[in-house]
């Protein structure tokens, strides 16, 4: 028996000619109506994923690892505030992992030579630069309290957070992190330099906040797809390195942090996992088309090359 959704009142007439399914075509029949055949390829689930609990934990490292760096640049403050860490030291220590970092990564990542030359020209310019506005970052927020700028810099890091690309990155391309995610960090990061009490202070926290926001994110992301292995050690690390720094700080935000951790590592895969069984999407040829630019830009590429 014919099916008619919101069309109790229509009677079927045998003269008239088959239903077909097609909008374009002016029909002797309503248009919500629809016959038995309407719901023969309905489909539900199609696009539901099978998750493996172990693999998921693994990539919740993408997120624990970018929350982690957080936690251990607000540590750096902290420290530089109660002056257990001097600006010389940090500015070494950026600096050293830094250009190991670039060592790395054209020698194993990129496999070919680089040009130093150019590389200390570039960090030259921007050292000397971020060494002149200095005096100017450090006065910047001056009339403003200090219930106001750690306010601000919450907000800040949490933009960074929702904002930051965790996606996966391709092997034969570097993808730069996103411009709001960066620069929300960046901005976090002056907010807290100007609280310090040197300009060196602030150079050196400034410094290490380019190195740590902009340049680290695209390394963690290689070494991903890269190795494994070498990602969940950097992971553990990470992990210690907040422990490490925080502990003489505050016990408090160690436990609020192992506990964050364990919760984004462990807890939240098996969730996700759970969940799936509570979905219940439908599909079906009424689904309105969905254009593959992407493959056409490829056909297109492939038919007028370049």
């Amino acid at each position: 028996m014919a099916a008619s959704f919101g069309s109790s009142d229509y009677q079927y007439n045998p003269n008239n000619p088959p239903w077909r399914k097609l909008l374009w075509v002016k029909q002797n029949y309503p248009d919500n109506y629809v016959d038995e055949t309407f719901l023969e390829e309905l489909q539900k689930n199609v696009n539901v994923r099978e998750y493996d609990y172990w693999t998921m934990v693994y990539q919740s490292g993408i997120i624990t690892q970018h929350i982690s760096s957080i936690v251990i640049f607000i540590a750096i403050f902290i420290n530089l505030q109660l002056q257990s860490l001097s600006a010389t030291q940090l500015i070494w220590i950026g600096s050293t992992f830094t250009g190991l970092g670039y060592l790395f990564w054209n020698i194993i990542v990129k496999n070919h030579s680089f040009r130093l030359k150019h590389v200390l020209k570039s960090a030259v310019f921007f050292f000397s630069t971020l060494l002149g506005l200095s005096p100017i970052l450090k006065t910047l927020t001056s009339q403003t309290s200090h219930d106001t700028i750690w306010a601000m810099t919450v907000y800040c890091f949490l933009a960074n957070v929702l904002s930051h690309d965790y996606a996966a990155e391709s092997r034969t391309r570097v993808k730069i992190p996103g411009s709001l995610s960066t620069n929300a960090a960046i901005f976090a990061s002056v907010l807290l330099a100007s609280r310090l009490g040197t300009n060196l202070d602030v150079f050196g926290l400034l410094s290490f906040a380019v190195e740590w926001f902009a340049l680290f994110p695209i390394f963690r992301r290689h070494l991903q797809n890269l190795n494994p292995k070498l990602s969940v050690s950097l992971t553990i690390l990470m992990l210690f390195l907040c422990v490490v720094l925080f502990i003489q700080v505050s016990k408090a935000v160690v436990i609020l942090y192992l506990l964050g951790f364990c919760f984004l590592t462990f807890v939240c895969p098996y969730w996700l996992i759970f969940i799936q069984k509570y979905k219940n999407e439908i599909h079906g040829p009424w689904d309105e088309a969905r254009p593959r630019l992407q493959q056409r830009r490829r056909n297109i590429y492939r038919k007028y090359p370049s």
